[in-house]
């Protein structure tokens, strides 16, 4: 390789919180600033930032990856009581990820990293299981109140045309809580058609799982849009490809999910995909193993890491211990952020460079045997000795040179 590789156009970078914020410089340092011109538009969405702005600057970075068209995220806090008294905030701010996913309303595919040296945990697993997560509406941008006596509550309705609808809650006959939530069908509509498409991009069969039994009007409308769309615009295509879409309620997806092999993209509400997808990477290996893309019906894209800020590991790193913080999702953030840039601008050597850095990833853990403790851990065969955070990365940085040299 001579020379850097060029961008034409920059890619909007968020940065993050705690240890997740150390790591995300400490990639940029390593491994793609000796080797690509990096053109970014950086917004700093630190949980103090977030609080000094008002958190302007979470809207800025949605909108800039409206203009630009790709983005990169770190992990960020999302605040609780506990995290205001301790970084003195004006109060708890709302989920710069929910913020951001309601701007760029779209859907998120979340899939495994998969190294050969770590087997899921489900022993029926053999191949990849990629959650589809809608990115927009139910609790993330819900409503509530806290009640402190028995009382009547109603959702009340009002059309532009004039039209009014209420609806009674059951009777509420103690103190409590009270949550209101909704969603969009043109957004639920997206969310199918991105499904559907990402399941004939990966010649995979779709489930989609909901509850349509009890919830017989939200989730009753996610499944009459998914069946719309199917029957409609992929049902032809999916029959050429010998795939197939399956409609599952979501107590009964969850059995067949742990009974099967694997190898199938699956579709979640916005709530359902935020749990499951958890659940499967971790079975899968790691959070710190899974890639976290966002695609929108607009064309917008943002990939991210899918873990949090991994407080533990950086209180420690203040105090000047050296930490073994695997930091694989945050590589692949920016390297299918890279790739992704690459694709839209035409720029080949761009999209070359990425997956050369992902492969020097995986031959780091699979060949050197050289491994974070999360993953020495949950590694076949065992591996004893692990390294920190800064060894990992200098061994792929050894491997990548090694390739782009090649």
């Amino acid at each position: 390789m001579t020379g850097k590789i060029e961008m034409s156009r920059p890619i909007v970078e968020m940065d993050g919180d705690e240890m997740t914020r150390v790591l995300w410089s400490s990639v940029k340092e390593n491994l793609l600033l000796p080797y690509v011109n990096l053109k970014t538009e950086y917004y700093d969405l630190h949980v103090s930032n977030r609080d000094k702005t008002e958190d302007r600057v979470t809207f800025d970075a949605a909108n800039a990856v409206k203009r630009l068209g790709v983005g990169v995220k770190c992990a960020t806090i999302t605040p609780n009581a506990e995290r205001v008294k301790e970084y003195n905030l004006k109060k708890e701010w709302p989920s710069p990820n929910g913020t951001i996913r309601k701007i760029l309303d779209g859907t998120v595919f979340r899939a495994p990293i998969m190294v050969s040296s770590v087997q899921p945990a489900v022993r029926y697993w053999k191949k990849p299981i990629i959650v589809a997560r809608h990115a927009f509406g139910d609790i993330y941008d819900g409503v509530a109140i806290r009640f402190n006596e028995p009382g009547s509550a109603e959702i009340s309705y009002k059309g532009r045309s004039g039209k009014d609808e209420k609806v009674k809650y059951p009777e509420l006959k103690g103190p409590g809580v009270l949550l209101g939530i909704y969603n969009i069908d043109k957004s639920i509509e997206g969310f199918a058609d991105a499904s559907f498409k990402y399941a004939i991009m990966k010649k995979t069969d779709l489930w989609f799982a909901a509850k349509d039994t009890i919830s017989k009007v939200y989730d009753a409308d996610f499944k009459e849009i998914f069946r719309r769309v199917y029957e409609t615009k992929y049902k032809e295509e999916f029959a050429k490809l010998g795939i197939n879409y399956y409609y599952y309620l979501i107590d009964d997806a969850i059995s067949r999910v742990i009974r099967s092999e694997g190898g199938f993209l699956w579709a979640c509400k916005n709530y359902d995909g935020d749990v499951f997808s958890d659940m499967v990477s971790t079975a899968f290996g790691s959070l710190a193993l899974m890639t976290s893309e966002l695609f929108s019906p607009e064309g917008y894209y943002l990939s991210e890491a899918a873990h949090g800020t991994v407080q533990r590991h950086y209180y420690r790193y203040l105090k000047g211990e050296k930490v073994s913080t695997n930091p694989t999702a945050l590589i692949f953030a920016w390297t299918r952020g890279l790739m992704r840039r690459g694709e839209i601008d035409g720029l080949n050597d761009l999209v070359d460079f990425s997956k050369k850095l992902e492969n020097a990833v995986l031959n780091t853990i699979e060949k050197d045997k050289v491994m974070t403790q999360d993953i020495a851990k949950l590694s076949e065969p065992p591996v004893s000795k692990y390294v920190t955070s800064d060894e990992f990365i200098a061994t792929v940085k050894k491997n990548l040179e090694k390739s782009l040299a090649a």
